[in-house]
């Protein structure tokens, strides 16, 4: 009996997956909950397991592919069942193909193949409307197409910033700002047709003007590739936080000398218990209690709404090679030293070998990155929406500081608050890295 496989959906808010890589191949032997296949979602690089076991019979999405959730992508057949002839794969509800990562010049000429004539009762060509469905489909995802059709918007009508022209949900919701209170604007049409007022001649919706990026032309010497689906995800999150926060950055500077003496004298007792004791340990411990002492720094901003959250749930942003994820670690108030020390190297270690899970991805309320361990003195991290506040660490190194009228050398780092504006003011801001400041400047050896 054959098993369907399905593009899994990783994250309640998650609509779509790329598929990055087949681990297995057609005519492969797999077994139950081996990895089949890896992807590429908003929120996790993932391998994904066989639901069953059997023989690879049949794969229906190429590498590089974006589909929706709960799309057909592979059919696994019972072990000894011969393996299907190639056959055309049903259609799977696509957005844009992401193309493999291959230089321009490297790119083979492909001539067009002439279309296989009709054997069923259907037309052999499509309606106009049905074609012009079909590139709506292709120039975005379903939440862009949700959004659209509960805000009235022709999607047509609007300048895709992503990749190939593809309409992404910033460039959705500006147009809907853009449009909101002008006379037949998208706005007034959304509110129209939530009324069930039907029947209204739409006006044709004109695109607000978006800036062109500057015009460049690669070099003969030059390699051409495809952004990865994780690198245009960032891109696409990043500019979307830049246009939503109002971004502003505090820097305090941070004497971690007595953090030494306890790492030095309590690290081999914390890797007897299999953890870990590093600075970073020290830091998100520090923040759980400043987030506690002030709320609104773990809060989120819900229109004209504040949230402020129960859970403190703090993101470790994690390097890879191929781009960079936050996974969470939950309820991280209730965990102590140890405890926080284990969840950041476990989460770390997963992140990088393509472990996590969505929901260790997903969550957050306050977010850590540290680019101080490349070197960085200090950086000016970008808010990860939905939150207000991410925390960046500086480098940890020996500087000379004055210490009772005396100049002593020092293990020293910044640390930089970016905050969003909008609900956290400056005073707010400094008042939470204070209460950082000061709890790793006099850490309590006794609560190690």
């Amino acid at each position: 009996m054959s098993t369907e496989v399905v593009m899994p959906q990783m994250g309640e808010s998650i609509a779509e997956g790329t598929i990055v890589r087949w681990i297995k191949k057609v005519g492969d032997k797999v077994d139950r909950d081996e990895p089949l296949f890896e992807i590429s979602t908003d929120k996790v690089d993932a391998e994904i397991p066989s639901p069953a076991g059997g023989v690879v019979a049949e794969i229906r999405v190429k590498e590089g592919e974006t589909v929706a959730v709960n799309s057909i992508v592979a059919v696994i057949g019972a072990s000894g069942e011969a393996v299907a002839a190639s056959a055309p794969a049903a259609p799977v509800p696509a957005a844009t193909p992401v193309p493999a990562a291959v230089p321009a010049a490297a790119q083979p000429a492909v001539a067009p193949v002439a279309a296989p004539a009709s054997t069923s009762s259907q037309p052999a060509s499509k309606s106009t409307d049905q074609r012009s469905e079909d590139a709506v489909r292709e120039r975005s995802s379903p939440l862009v197409r949700k959004i659209a059709k509960e805000h009235n918007v022709d999607i047509s009508q609007i300048h895709g910033t992503g990749i190939a022209g593809r309409v992404t949900k910033d460039d959705i919701l500006a147009f809907i700002e853009g449009q909101a209170g002008r006379p037949g604007g998208a706005g007034q049409a959304g509110v129209a047709g939530q009324a069930g007022q039907a029947g209204r001649a739409a006006q044709p919706s004109v695109s607000p003007p978006v800036p062109q990026a500057p015009t460049f032309s690669p070099g003969a010497d030059d390699v051409v590739e495809k952004m990865s689906p994780m690198r245009k995800k960032i891109a696409e999150h990043m500019v979307a936080s830049r246009r939503t926060s109002a971004h502003v950055h505090s820097v305090f500077e941070v004497n971690f000398h007595r953090l030494a003496q306890i790492r030095e004298a309590r690290k081999a007792e914390f890797e007897r218990a299999g953890a870990k004791l590093t600075y970073m340990s020290f830091i998100t411990k520090a923040v759980v209690d400043a987030l506690r002492d002030v709320p609104i720094v773990n809060a989120s901003v819900d229109g004209e709404t504040i949230v402020y959250h129960r859970d403190i749930n703090v993101g470790i942003a994690v390097a890879l090679d191929w781009g960079l994820i936050v996974p969470v670690i939950k309820r991280a108030d209730e965990k102590n030293l140890v405890g926080l020390s284990r969840s950041i190297a476990d989460l770390a270690g997963r992140a990088r070998s393509k472990q996590l899970k969505p929901d260790e991805v997903s969550g957050g309320t306050f977010t850590i990155t540290n680019p101080g361990v490349f070197g960085a003195l200090f950086g000016t991290p970008i808010i990860n929406q939905p939150q207000v506040a991410i925390l960046g660490v500086g480098n940890v190194e020996k500087r000379p500081v004055v210490i009772d009228d005396a100049i002593a050398v020092r293990p020293m780092a910044y640390l930089t608050l970016g905050y969003d504006h909008r609900v956290i003011d400056g005073a707010v801001a400094d008042h939470f890295m204070s209460h950082v400041k000061r709890a790793l400047e006099n850490w309590d050896p006794k609560t190690v």
